[in-house]
């Protein structure tokens, strides 16, 4: 017996490859969900396959299909799927007194976003003080890093050829989003150079966002911290006072991380 795959084994494996493909396409749609061309054109599958497997996963409870709008979402068996394991992220409890910390001193939104694959996903949120709150995404909301200050920072911690080489193999994604790679990896190397990633114009119109990386006592990046708020809010001059408050925060959560490993 060889340790050779048989055609057979390849065909089931690229099947698991494509319908989680799918899945993560899916779930960037967060509320609103996602049309078959979307999962198409972002997984670069022919539509006839796309729907073969959305089929497939609907019939598994994985995916629904809105019935008016025929839009695909997340199915609840994939949520009850990681209930079976509630402590897989630790960083989300370590993180989450300096959250509120944040959503108190700032009185903004204050979001926890970590790097899965290609993905930025929220992992955790804590509301400000302020009584117009700004929720621009939800918790488990997945997206392309790079898109969100969050994922420009996240994106950013990557060498410049890895970063290059996701928007390249991302491309589809990127025009699905109407977002052009040159100017994410110009951000990034914004990000770099100022230690923050800041735009002007929120997931939410008329917001402003701002987001830090969280470093582990190696110099890892190992998540993003961001807060959003309504632009008069989120002015310029009030920006290095928010960055400041932030990075105090993502410092104080880099030591835990480096406690919990000894």
């Amino acid at each position: 017996m060889t340790g050779t795959a048989s055609p057979a084994g390849q065909d089931g494996a690229q099947s698991i490859r494509r319908a989680i493909a799918v899945l993560r396409i899916v779930a960037s749609g967060q509320e609103s969900g996602v049309r078959l061309t979307d999962v198409a054109s972002a997984t670069g599958l022919n539509r006839p396959t796309v729907h073969r497997i959305l089929r497939a996963l609907v019939e598994e409870g994985a995916v629904e299909q809105q019935p008016v709008t025929r839009r695909y979402l997340i199915g609840t068996e994939v949520s009850l799927l990681g209930l079976a394991r509630p402590a897989g992220f630790p960083l989300r409890s370590l993180a989450a007194q300096h959250l509120h910390h944040i959503g108190e001193v700032l009185g903004e939104t204050a979001f926890l976003t970590i790097r899965k694959g290609d993905d930025s996903v929220c992992l955790a949120r804590a509301l400000g003080s302020y009584p117009i709150k700004v929720l621009s995404i939800e918790v488990g909301a997945r997206r392309l890093l790079g898109v969100g200050v969050s994922g420009v920072v996240l994106l950013a911690s990557l060498p410049y050829e890895e970063a290059v080489e996701m928007m390249r193999r991302n491309a589809g994604r990127l025009r699905g989003l109407r977002l052009d790679a040159q100017d994410i990896l110009e951000r990034c190397a914004a990000a770099r150079m100022l230690g923050y990633a800041y735009t002007a114009t929120g997931v939410v119109r008329g917001t402003r966002a701002v987001a830090v990386p969280v470093h582990s006592p190696a110099g890892e990046t190992v998540a993003g911290i961001a807060v959003t708020a309504i632009s008069s809010r989120l002015t310029e001059s009030r920006l290095l006072h928010a960055v400041q408050v932030m990075q105090e925060q993502a410092r104080l959560i880099g030591e835990k991380i480096g406690q919990r490993r000894r």
